[in-house]
């Protein structure tokens, strides 16, 4: 298993190579998001053809695991591309930061850790010998897809909100965005968990916990949340602020009165 680990690294170290590469040429890093999306629809596949367990178990988790990739990294290349030479905020400031491109390659490969790391339930999962799902695995299945068609709803809600020219400067609260300001940040969190139980029917299953602790730490403390909300606050001003106030910051909750 830490062979298929490792080569799975590899191919991670390669893939995110060659995204960085295309970032300078294209003189936009965005596509380092679209790159981390689409992270598990390459090394689950890997790893389920390439363990040593013949049963057909793993495929309807590995469907899972891929669909929930390609879906996140479509949708964010089309918004990539949609805002394209413009260039998320976020790599602005990391510009002004790290001038030329030789920093920028190792946080590139930092995200290529952190994908093998996401990818360890599939991983640990291929490599079950078990002959058919276990309780666990079924529960962690329905809870994934339940995640999955809440985080495409969200997106697919905030997106036509800001189709609309009459919602310019405005603040989406339509849907599950009256009752959480990140419903997608919620849902995002919740399919890690989701996959955290299922990996727990399988051996050393545990050790996939660091996959849902590390994603909620990235979207409460680092690139998620607190970034999104300093943007909004900026743009939008006292009609956010409003928001903070009345809606729950990431579980769908009832609105504050």
């Amino acid at each position: 298993m830490l062979i298929q680990l490792l080569i799975g690294l590899a191919i991670a170290v390669v893939y995110f190579t060659v995204t960085w590469a295309i970032s300078v040429r294209v003189k936009n890093y965005g596509f380092l998001d679209v790159a981390w999306s689409y992270g598990v629809a390459i090394l689950a596949p890997f790893y389920a053809l390439n363990s040593p367990a013949v049963t057909e178990r793993k495929w309807p988790i590995v469907a899972v695991g891929v669909l929930w990739s390609l879906r996140l990294g479509t949708y964010i290349l089309l918004r990539v591309l949609k805002h394209h030479p413009v260039e998320d905020t976020r790599y602005e400031a990391l510009r002004a930061r790290w001038p030329g491109t030789g920093k920028f390659y190792l946080f590139f490969q930092m995200q290529a850790v952190l994908v093998t790391i996401f990818s360890l339930p599939f991983l640990i999962i291929a490599w079950n010998p078990a002959p058919s799902l276990s309780v666990l695995e079924i529960a962690g299945l329905a809870l994934a897809v339940v995640s999955l068609c809440g985080e495409a709803s969200a997106d697919r809600q905030l997106a036509n909100f800001k189709a609309d020219p009459a919602n310019r400067g405005r603040v989406c609260q339509t849907g599950l965005w009256g009752y959480s300001r990140h419903p997608n940040y919620f849902f995002e969190s919740l399919i890690w968990w989701a996959f955290f139980l299922t990996a727990l029917g399988s051996p050393y299953g545990w050790v996939t916990l660091i996959c849902p602790l590390l994603m909620l730490y990235f979207l409460w403390k680092v690139t998620g949340i607190p970034l999104t909300e300093e943007y909004a606050v900026k743009s939008k001003g006292d009609a956010y602020r409003e928001y903070q106030r009345t809606v729950s910051a990431f579980i769908p909750w009832r609105r504050r009165k």
